[in-house]
């Protein structure tokens, strides 16, 4: 082994580039007390990265991606045992990925490692997190479930609210106007290999970066970041004191790890992966279909924002949020790092972290979700001597997922404004366009709804404002 490994190095001239990584030094607080295990979490994160990658590349080669097979593919999957480990690895994997970028990300921002040198480090890490994040978003769809699709048409509305670009966005998301078979195509190749390639490609430079300025040394209150002297002072610590980082930083970075697959690994099989909604039906319309829990927060969020809001919370604040992480290093490259002499970076990063929480678990409550589990409207509620097309315009009104986010006579949902005295208010030809054309959160229906189920829920409607008092 040891002379295939010492061909291979030659060959492959892979020496002084292992050289380099295994033995660069370290500052000694990344490896002592509870600082020095703040540490491994990049590690852990790259970790994550490759169970993802692995448990990925198990799945394609069982999976189909094409709408006649793609939801059974996925049952299939997940009915075998080893199927259903390898989906939940993949499942919970992103999950570990996610919470650790971000504990990663928040670590860097409190302790002042994105300023200089390491400016590029960090906007490489933002960059990276959006990747994850798309790597998520394009992931759900392959499920080919309710959820899933739904979740693609949503986000192609929200992206067709871009100034200037917006319709072609939408269009590139969808690989046309509306979901079909080269959406789920695209999806797949933009899961499968773009967005690796381009994470990869990230990551490979994030780690140059890494060797090459050298991990942050922790920080020292009063002692803050100077250009002009850093790089010299950095350098003589690393003289003085550095360890090697092979051996003295590794073995906690590898045990933070084996205990993150350890718990993926559990969590696979004591829960498993999400599990798959009701098949893929464009008839069917869930207003708002449940997200993953790490989008459940933006979901959350275009709940309890003000109405007329929308164009802000669904387009500008994502892009400010961007903006802002990217320029943060280079408008804020010098001066103290120490959290005790920061206490606004302090009290923003606990302000992000109890809107994130709190908008997430917002997100699971009512009455900020469709009420899926709404029973159809019945003479009960709508009055005894309600007509029979009445009680068929209900059962529309129920089938085609209205009722989940609109009551009507005291049942229904409570997303949308309730709708028992809508006719009462709007015209038909009002009611009608807000219906086929969609208007602020609610999606357009054009295309989903026949003409008859139109005239059901309008007739339906009419007849509701009738029985009012």
């Amino acid at each position: 082994m040891r002379r295939i490994a010492a061909w291979l190095s030659d060959r492959l001239g892979l020496g002084p580039v292992v050289r380099t990584v295994l033995h660069h030094p370290v500052p000694p607080s990344t490896t002592r007390g509870v600082t020095g295990w703040l540490y491994v979490l990049g590690f852990v994160t790259a970790a994550a990265l490759v169970v993802q990658v692995v448990t990925g590349i198990a799945l394609t080669s069982r999976y189909v991606p094409a709408t006649a097979a793609a939801y059974e593919s996925v049952q299939i999957l997940s009915g075998e045992f080893w199927g259903g480990l390898i989906r939940g690895m993949h499942y919970w994997g992103a999950t570990a990925l996610v919470v650790f970028m971000l504990l990663h990300m928040l670590r860097s921002f409190l302790m002042g490692a994105y300023k200089f040198p390491r400016e590029m480090l960090w906007i490489t890490g933002v960059l990276l997190f959006g990747f994850v994040m798309m790597m998520a978003f394009t992931g759900q769809l392959l499920r080919w479930d309710q959820d899933g699709l739904w979740g693609s048409v949503v986000a192609s509305q929200y992206a067709a609210r871009v100034p200037l670009v917006g319709d072609a966005l939408k269009r590139f998301i969808l690989a046309g106007d509306a979901v079909s078979g080269a959406t789920l195509g695209r999806f797949y190749s933009l899961h499968v290999v773009l967005l690796p390639l381009l994470l990869f490609a990230l990551f490979g430079v994030h780690m140059y970066l890494v060797v090459h300025h050298g991990i942050s040394e922790r920080a020292q209150p009063g002692k803050p970041v100077d250009p002009r002297t850093y790089r010299k002072e950095y350098d003589r610590l690393l003289e003085r004191e550095g360890l090697p980082y092979w051996p003295h930083a590794v073995w906690s970075e590898i045990v933070a790890a084996a205990a993150m697959v350890a718990g993926v690994i559990v969590l696979a099989l004591l829960i498993g992966a999400r599990a798959l909604g009701d098949p893929p039906d464009p008839a069917s319309v869930p207003s708002h279909p449940r997200p993953d829990w790490y989008l459940m927060w933006y979901y959350a969020l275009l709940a309890v924002k003000p109405r007329g809001f929308e164009d802000l919370v669904m387009v500008y604040l994502p892009i400010i949020a961007l903006v802002v992480l990217v320029m943060l290093p280079l408008v804020r490259s010098r001066g103290e790092r120490a959290p005790s002499r920061r206490p606004l970076a302090v009290a923003s990063a606990g302000l992000v972290v109890f809107a994130f929480v709190a908008l997430t678990i917002t997100g699971y409550r009512e009455p900020w979700v469709p009420r899926l589990e709404t029973p159809v409207l019945t003479a009960r509620e709508l009055g005894a001597g309600t007509s029979p097309e009445v009680l068929a315009g209900a059962r529309v009104f129920h089938e085609t997922g209205c009722q989940f986010c609109h009551a009507v006579a005291g049942t229904g949902g409570r997303w949308g404004p309730d709708l028992t005295d809508v006719r009462s208010r709007i015209s038909e030809p009002v009611l009608v366009d807000r219906i086929l054309n969609g208007i602020g959160d609610m999606p357009a229906y054009r295309g989903t709804l026949s003409a008859e189920q139109l005239e059901s829920i309008v007739r339906f409607l009419d007849a509701v404002r009738v029985r009012q008092p």
